[in-house]
This record gives structure tokens, C-alpha cells and sequence, in this order.
């Protein structure tokens, strides 16, 4: 797709929420210009990230409504409408599909149930055949429970709505997708420690938490790998990488957002069953990024949600 031929970094962007726990539109604007400006090329609402099981059904068509007014037509965006009831997927997915500016669908591979690769196939397909925007699949073992096998992306990848994956699994993985699927078919790493990597490879970009934090830095890595400077590209990834990391040490995307509290985007804390870091968790994720801990502790979603620390 035209849209996404420069798309290399899709943050995955966090759902900002107010003292009332509701969302809070105004900071997801600030924050959508802030990624805008620091290297985003693009975004998915919506996703793990944005705390997709934790948003109603109305807060999810508000949010993407909204946001796509935010974003308008700027670079692409990616809308989470997955679960693990086909139906409901589709139908969703059909619903969300009607949005002006949301460009392409994002479905997870169906958890809990942990269907076959058959059964994985017949879902997808039955979301794809409904579905009046293209589909990404979202193959994450790690919190699906099941993994979607290559050679099932591959034959997904032959449906004509059926245009990308995010791949949560191995290097390997990649490679081969790369290699297998239609050269129109896009395939981008959901690991951010995969990035440089994913792309020297073949893969179309990243699906980022990290840019949230780090937009500049791998805005810089990956034009310096486009324009030749390899060294530099490895150095900053590998400088990258242990804080990409770091951004993990707890559940997401409690981390992430307490660091962007601290630099004043106040995007709250994150809905139950994600509690906000402690005041431990907070001086050990500063001591991984190498930030100063007294900013992390004042600016903390518990301080400005009220929350007692444990």
C-alpha cells in the first residue's frame, strides 16, 4: 500500500487516561504531535499498548474516531479490532472499517481458545472476507498462548485483504516471512530490540513501544543504516537495546507510561488489571533507563492519581 511505503516506525500508542480514569483526548493529541515530531511514521490504536481489553466498545469507536481526526491523513494508522470470538471480530472489524482515516485493521491471532493452524486460518478468513479494510494479523505467542505457524502467515498473506503481520517470535521468523510472502505483503517485528535487524533483513519496520521514548534515536538509526552508515546504525542498537528492554521489566504499559508522565505528557496510569509502578519498580526502571529518579518519582501516575504507594 502507497500509504505505508515510508511507514518504518508504527508506534503502538498508549491510551492516556484522566483522573476520572476516562480518556483523556487532550494529552493523546499532545502526544500524537510529540511521536510525530520525534521519527513516527505511523500508529496503532488500539493494541496490547493501548489497553484494547480494558476500553469498552463505545470508548474504542470514540477512540478511533477521534484519533483519526488527530492524526488526519498524516501518516497511516493501523485500528486494534481482534479478540478471540470470530464474530465479534468481524463484525467489529466491519463497523471500525467505516471510520474515515483508519487505514487498516489490526487482528490477534485468537487466545484462550487456542485454535489449530486451521482453525487459525478459517479465522482470519472469515474476518478478511467481511472486512472493508485490509487486515494485519498479530501473531504474539506470548500472550496468545499460540503461535501461528510460517507457513499459515504465508497462506493468509495469498488473501487479498490480508496485507501485513506483526510478528512477535524470532529473527528466523522474519526471514522467512520475508522471503515467502507476496513482495506487497508487509511484514514488521513487534520486538523493538528486533528493529535494525527486522529491517536489514527485508521487513517493512517496527512496531514500537519504545518510540514512545526514544522516537529520535531510532528516527536517526535507521536513516543512518538507509544512507550507508552501518556502524553508526549498530551502535545506536545496540545502545538501544537494553533500554528498549528495560521498558518490559514490568507489565506494560505501566513502564512506558510513567516515563512519559515525567516528561510532562501526562497519559495517567493504566486501567486494572494493570496497577501503575511502585515506588520500587520506579527507582529500578530509572536506574535501567538512566533517569533521574527524583523525575520519575514526582511526575508518577500514582501522584497524580492518587493512588497510595505500596
Amino acid at each position: 500500500m502507497e500509504m505505508f511505503k515510508n511507514a518504518d516506525i508504527l508506534t503502538a500508542i498508549v491510551t492516556p487516561f484522566d483522573e476520572d480514569n476516562k480518556i483523556d483526548f487532550q494529552a493523546l493529541e499532545k502526544l500524537t504531535n510529540h511521536l510525530l515530531a520525534t521519527g513516527s511514521h505511523g500508529f496503532i490504536i488500539g493494541g496490547t499498548t493501548g489497553e484494547t481489553p480494558n476500553l469498552t466498545h463505545d470508548e474504542k469507536i470514540e477512540l478511533y474516531t477521534r484519533f483519526a481526526k488527530i492524526v488526519a491523513g498524516r501518516v497511516p494508522v493501523i485500528a486494534g479490532t481482534g479478540s478471540n470470538n470470530t464474530q465479534q471480530t468481524a463484525a467489529f472489524t466491519q463497523e471500525v472499517g467505516q471510520i474515515s482515516g483508519i487505514d487498516m485493521a489490526l487482528v490477534v491471532v485468537p487466545y484462550y481458545n487456542k485454535p489449530n493452524q486451521r482453525g487459525m486460518i478459517a479465522h482470519f478468513t472469515t474476518v478478511a472476507d467481511q472486512s472493508p479494510i485490509p487486515v494485519a494479523i498479530y501473531n504474539i505467542p506470548g500472550r496468545t498462548g499460540v503461535t501461528m505457524a510460517n507457513e499459515t502467515v504465508v497462506q493468509l498473506a495469498k488473501h487479498p485483504q490480508i496485507q501485513a503481520v506483526k510478528q512477535c517470535t524470532t529473527l528466523e521468523d522474519l526471514e522467512y516471512l520475508v522471503e515467502h510472502t507476496p513482495d506487497d505483503f508487509m511484514v514488521y517485528t513487534g520486538e523493538d530490540a528486533q528493529t535494525l535487524p527486522a529491517i536489514a533483513i527485508g521487513a517493512n519496520g517496527v512496531v514500537s513501544v519504545a518510540a514512545h521514548v526514544y522516537g529520535k534515536d531510532m528516527r536517526q538509526m535507521l536513516d543512518a543504516f538507509y544512507e550507508g552508515d552501518v556502524q553508526l546504525a549498530a551502535r545506536l542498537q545496540r545502545k538501544l537495546t537494553p533500554k528498549m528492554q528495560a521498558l518490559f521489566l514490568y507489565p506494560s504499559p505501566s513502564p512506558v507510561k510513567a516515563v512519559l508522565n515525567a516528561q510532562g505528557y501526562q497519559v495517567g496510569g493504566c486501567r486494572l488489571p494493570i496497577l501503575p509502578l511502585n515506588a520500587i519498580e520506579r527507582r529500578t526502571l530509572a536506574q535501567a533507563l538512566d533517569l533521574d529518579e527524583e523525575a520519575l518519582e514526582a511526575k508518577s501516575e500514582l501522584a497524580q492519581l492518587g493512588v497510595a504507594d505500596d
